[in-house]
């Protein structure tokens, strides 16, 4: 898990995972830059790991930790092939929005995350006071990244980020982020042995990766320690609304509402390039689900999901607040519909084309290869469905009388073959 890394451009792919597994939350992780499927080296051992640190130990030095901190941290470390065997997986199949959703915001996660409010909720509301984060939207991302606090990760931080600067596919991402969590030790918020996490080295209940730490932990408590890994959650907590707050959350502002789209719309506009007001987008017929403007929040975007064939909203700037987080749209939803629904507000009303099923990273990867032949290039086939391949999507669709809606869909990869 990949967490408040904004330096890194990061394209994120939902995969199925759910409250059942103990080290997993409902964040999309990240797809490797390449397919990767060459097995861990069954020559990958302990000794070359302790090679590895050697040489690490004088570039540790060099950032400032000291060799009491680097003896103490490294004390027993052995070489964890379960890290590289996630770090080279690759989902073939991604989760489809609905089904995302239908998790994220699902009456258990619901009711626990109500029952969450209640326990903490003179903690949350204080933290809301502080940093102007509404505590329903601190509780949801609580609940997409650890449930609540109960699976928080129980991975030693260093064993697993020393593996993984070691024989990672990203050593110099991971390396970074093991300097950072020595200097958490160091800093003394947290005892090696005590400092778990996620298989990727994203730690404590809101799961902060350990530069994220360094620059947006506090201590709310006030007992002179960061501590996001106890049972207590509230720094953890006051963490994550500080690091929203750094990126201008904006106060009372919704993160999106659910809006119509009227038969007339120019679906180019459903880009998050296009700002309007509320009052514009209502001039072109968007409104609220009752027919009426969206209230005046500041400029907003139109964001088809699962286009045209889905739910609509139009997202304000809380939207691009909550991506700072995680870039993935449905993540960003699903925090934001969760802590609606935690509001008490109602389920997203509209239908979703669940008879749809979401492409393969092979189908995506040919999707891009047709429309480049076609004509419509994507600047690359790497199974990603960012910005440029979007763009190129609407207008292979308003070449051929589709509804350019630059949705991704299986019927639209039959009409290129």
């Amino acid at each position: 898990m990949y967490r408040l890394i904004s330096t890194l451009t990061l394209i994120f792919v939902m995969v199925q995972t759910g409250m059942a597994s103990p080290v997993s939350s409902l964040r999309p992780l990240p797809r490797p830059e390449t397919p990767q499927t060459t097995p861990v080296s069954v020559n990958a051992n302990t000794a070359g790991l302790q090679s590895w640190i050697t040489g690490f130990r004088l570039r540790a030095r060099g950032a400032g930790i000291s060799d009491q901190t680097l003896n103490k941290a490294f004390s027993g470390i052995t070489y964890d092939a379960e890290v590289i065997r996630r770090d080279q997986n690759q989902s073939e199949f991604t989760k489809s929005i609905w089904d995302y959703l239908d998790s994220a915001a699902s009456d258990t996660r619901i009711s626990n995350g109500k029952s969450a409010l209640r326990t903490h909720g003179k903690t949350l509301r204080q933290i809301e006071s502080k940093y102007g984060v509404d505590k329903e939207i601190v509780a949801a991302v609580w609940g997409l990244e650890s449930a609540y606090g109960t699976f928080k990760g129980k991975k030693d931080i260093v064993r697993s980020l020393a593996t993984l600067s070691y024989d990672g596919r990203r050593g110099a991402f991971f390396e970074e982020q093991l300097i950072a969590a020595l200097k958490i030790l160091q800093s003394g918020d947290v005892r090696p042995r005590q400092m778990t996490g996620s298989w990727a080295g994203a730690m404590g209940h809101t799961q902060f990766m350990p530069t994220s730490y360094l620059s947006y932990a506090v201590d709310f408590t006030g007992d002179g320690k960061r501590d996001i890994w106890s049972d207590d959650p509230t720094d953890a907590l006051a963490s994550t609304a500080a690091y929203l707050a750094k990126f201008g959350w904006v106060k009372d502002q919704p993160w999106g509402v659910e809006v119509k789209i009227p038969s007339s719309f120019d679906y180019r506009l459903a880009n998050r390039k296009v700002k309007k007001s509320p009052q514009d987008w209502a001039q072109l017929g968007i409104t609220d689900l009752h027919g009426r403007a969206v209230p005046n929040h500041g400029e907003a975007s139109i964001l088809l999901p699962a286009g045209s064939a889905g739910a609509a909203f139009m997202i304000f700037k809380n939207f691009a607040v909550i991506e700072r987080y995680n870039t993935a749209d449905a993540y960003v939803i699903g925090v934001g519909h969760l802590a609606d629904r935690l509001k008490d507000r109602p389920a997203i009303q509209s239908s979703w084309p669940r008879s749809d099923r979401t492409l393969s990273y092979k189908e995506r990867k040919e999707m891009q290869r047709r429309l480049t032949r076609a004509g419509f290039d994507t600047q690359g086939v790497d199974g990603k469905i960012g910005p440029k391949t979007i763009d190129a999507i609407r207008a292979y669709q308003s070449g051929n009388g589709l509804l350019p809606d630059g949705y991704a869909s299986l019927r639209l990869l039959k009409s290129l073959r």
